[in-house]
């Protein structure tokens, strides 16, 4: 039941509330809106204040910040350019809302990952990589050219030809071009070189005809079969262990050429360029599970000797200021980076030098002083995601713009929490409106409105079941209300453990020689503060063992067809028991396959596309969104049809999937572990695309429940879960633990370190100030010590006395 507005106070000023009543220069007001589950929501959010959405995961507050407010500002500055501009750009449809009044400009600062270009590092995607390269283009020495010869991702190219002197002239002035960068030839500006294992690319006691390759997609059966038997290279009917070296040199190493196969003109090109082109382009946790495997299997990545891995050429590495060449820079931690450009005084590039100045001091304000500009950008975690989008933001002069952050505080240490709250709280006082969607108490705290949605998730949600103040929320019937004072308390009795995972010697990233035994058969949290070196500690040195499951918070990728019972693999044995039971092809029970409807090709909607407007999407009134043939939904299992199966939440599937005629165990189990971690309100048809964050990453952990594996690693599993959801997630973990797993937990949130049966925390500090084990030992032990800053924070939150 909604509880009635409240004129919101301010947490942390004492600037007057915004009236319950304004006009459009003083709030935003949404009526109306219906985006993904939201019932005809209608909330007035007040301007120039900070507003944080709570609710559990999946109750429709994203749906309310990013898919209709952030959206529908970011689709009207859209519409402010020509429609020639607007073609260029990506179509955004109009929310479902009856009206959005008061819209200033929206800034998206969310979580989502910045690339994953393996030539993109935190230098690269900021600003500071580019002032560094002017930088030393104006001071290095010796002086070795432009900006450009500092840039990894630039190759020196010479090149000549002739142009017409005038118009009209038919003489012609030869003239020569020479770009000078700074990639370095050998590794051609990556770092690494790859060697590969040739045996795992092909079987050479058989022909290519006999299925000798052994790399993903490269079969006989289409194109790639025709142009090796058209190429005329090498036989395809031999062994290959039988070619002569020309020919062994053609499969594997063959520059690219055009040949002639069935009268078409195509490319050939050998195995290795052609596998570094497809698959070694793209970063490792970018590629799909089977190319990743075999990636890891085929090729061995090992720094280049030419560069030592700094990705420059010779000519960018001898150049020095203050005694220090551009990679010796951006491999510093950047809180000793800034120290450094403090120590430069040169007039002739002051504005330069303050910019930078700036920019470093941001990262360090941000909590992010730990990392080095050479990071790559793929590898940095949601949260250290978010804050590099920050940086650009700080020292911005823009005000009335709305800001709009996806659980800003989502990887932070308890300590580390504090700094960010003041970060929003500076964007607010500067005039801005900043919108927060979060879940830890701590920034709810600082909030002057609160919108709080439910009551619970998926259809149960959608609705505005709380709008005021913090402390009305503290005594407000909703789940978030009843949770909010909620504090864990330590455990009375702790497990034994039943052995130990030896890590000796550990040095990756900041690590400095760890030696640690990590306990097993039990619960053990891994924490520190962020940058202190706890994922490199557990992925470095144990992720990869034999056994180990580990289920981190790499994206889903997915399309719109795309669903819980696809990405599970629930589908296929669903699909062979409709087969079973009808006498027909489990192709047929497949949307992407034989059984999809033939007008909208299984996709349950028809997409129009209207050029620089924003396409639509209309049922498909054949199938009317079912996505099935007429003729399939007539078969089947257990009283219901397939697509009606699909249009069933979890917890329902898993009754439908334990009784009578449609007992599917197989599919019972996956229908079980999306109960277990909290899916059970998702259906198992719901598009991918219309799944949060939260419940994405659960999706993952329901997934790899299932595998085989005695001990799991879960890096913050609680990011996206609301109060009331954490608990369920201990719950799961216990589960596993009294299974006979080993649970191995990379976390920030008190509760989950309050139930621990045993805690290893790294410290003191981030990068170079940290990578130490500092505490060892039972949560009890760590809070009796209070010897860390984890310790000291645990401690206050289940209210030991001092």
């Amino acid at each position: 039941m909604s509880t009635p507005s409240a004129a919101p106070a301010s947490a942390s000023s004492t600037e007057p509330a915004v009236p319950a009543r304004a006009d459009s220069h003083d709030v935003i007001r949404v009526h109306g809106a219906r985006e993904n589950n939201l019932q005809d929501v209608s909330v007035e959010l007040p301007k120039r204040r900070l507003t944080v959405f709570t609710g559990v995961s999946g109750s429709g507050k994203s749906s309310l910040v990013f898919g209709t407010v952030a959206a529908e500002s970011q689709r009207l500055i859209n519409e402010t350019y020509s429609a020639f501009v607007q073609g260029f750009m990506p179509t955004l449809a109009r929310p479902d809302v009856d009206l959005l009044d008061g819209l200033t400009t929206a800034i998206i600062v969310d979580q989502e990952r910045i690339g994953a270009n393996p030539r993109s590092t935190l230098g690269t995607v900021t600003d500071v990589h580019a002032m560094l390269r002017i930088l030393f283009s104006r001071l290095g020495q010796p002086h070795v050219g432009s900006a450009q010869a500092f840039s990894f991702n630039t190759p020196t190219v010479r090149a000549s030809g002739a142009i017409a002197v005038e118009r009209g002239a038919k003489r012609a002035e030869k003239v020569s071009f020479e770009q000078i960068g700074g990639m370095c030839p050998r590794c051609e500006g990556m770092g690494s070189v790859t060697d590969f294992d040739l045996t795992a690319l092909y079987d050479d006691s058989k022909s290519l005809e006999e299925g000798a390759l052994t790399v993903p997609g490269y079969t006989m059966d289409g194109w790639y079969g025709r142009i090796f038997r058209g190429a005329g290279f090498f036989p395809a009917d031999r062994p290959i262990r039988d070619f002569t070296a020309t020919q062994l040199h053609a499969l594997l190493h063959h520059e690219p050429v055009r040949i002639k196969v069935d009268g078409i003109n195509v490319t050939y090109e050998g195995l290795i360029p052609k596998i570094q082109k497809s698959f070694l382009a793209k970063d490792v946790d970018a590629m799909q599970p089977h190319v990743r495997a075999f990636v890891e299997r085929a090729v061995t990545f090992t720094t280049c000797p030419d560069c030592d891995g700094t990705r420059l050429n010779e000519g960018a590495r001898s150049s020095r200021i203050a005694g220090r060449n551009i990679a010796d820079v951006c491999a510093m931690q950047i809180t000793d980076l800034a120290q450094w450009v403090r120590g430069l005084d040169e007039p002739a590039v002051a504005p330069l030098l303050t910019a930078l100045r700036d920019a470093l001091d941001a990262f360090v304000e941000i909590g992010l002083g730990y990392l080095s500009l050479d990071r790559p950008s793929g590898t940095l975690s949601g949260g250290e995601a978010q804050r590099t989008k920050m940086v650009r933001h700080l020292g911005s002069a823009l005000t009335d713009v709305t800001y709009v952050f996806d659980e800003p505080t989502v990887g932070l240490h308890p300590h580390d929490v504090a700094r960010m709250n003041d970060l929003l709280l500076r964007l607010r006082d500067k005039g801005n409106t900043v919108l927060v969607v979060e879940h830890k108490p701590e920034a709810i705290a600082i909030a002057d409105h609160v919108v709080d949605l439910g009551p619970g998730a998926g259809t149960a949600g959608g609705h505005v079941v709380y709008e005021g103040t913090v402390e009305g929320l503290r005594t407000a019937d909703t789940l978030t209300g009843r949770h909010l004072g909620y504090r864990a308390t330590l455990k009375p009795e702790v497990r034994t453990p039943t052995g130990a995972l030896e890590i000796r010697d550990a040095s990756t990233h900041n690590l400095r020689d760890v030696d640690v035994d990590v306990p097993t058969g039990v619960l053990v949290v891994v924490t520190g503060v962020a940058g202190s070196g706890k994922s490199s500690l557990i992925h470095g040195a144990l992720a990869k063992r034999e056994g180990v499951v580990t289920i981190d918070q790499t994206a889903i990728r997915g399309s719109r067809r795309s669903n819980p019972a696809t990405y599970t693999g629930l589908l296929e044995p669903v699909r062979k028991a409709f087969a079973k039971a009808n006498g027909v092809k489990p192709a047929l029970f497949s949307a992407n396959s034989e059984g999809a409807c033939p007008v909208c090709n299984g996709a349950g909607v028809i997409y129009t596309d209207l050029a620089m407007m924003a396409g639509v999407a209309t049922t498909c009134e054949v199938c009317e969104g079912r996505r099935f043939q007429a003729s399939v939904l007539e078969y089947h299992l257990g009283g219901k049809d397939v697509a009606e199966v699909l249009a069933m939440p979890a917890a329902d599937a898993a009754t439908y999937f334990a009784e009578g005629e449609s007992r599917v165990p197989a599919a019972l189990a996956i229908a079980q572990r999306l109960v277990d971690v909290g899916l059970g309100y998702v259906t198992l048809g719901q598009p991918l695309t219309t799944l949060s964050g939260g419940e994405r990453q659960r999706l993952r952990l329901a997934t790899h429940l299932g595998e085989k594996g005695g001990v799991y690693v879960l890096d913050e599993p609680t990011t996206g879960l609301h109060l009331a959801d954490v608990a369920n997630l201990l719950g799961l973990l216990d589960r596993l633990v009294d299974a006979g797993r080993s649970v191995i937990v990379i976390e920030h949130h008190q509760a989950v370190m309050a139930h621990a049966d045993w805690i290893i925390d790294l410290g003191p500090g981030a990068g170079h100030d940290g990578g130490r084990v500092v505490f060892e030992g039972t949560p009890a032990d760590l809070v009796t010590a209070r010897s860390t800053l984890t310790g000291q924070h645990l401690a206050e939150y289940v209210g030991a006395p001092a």
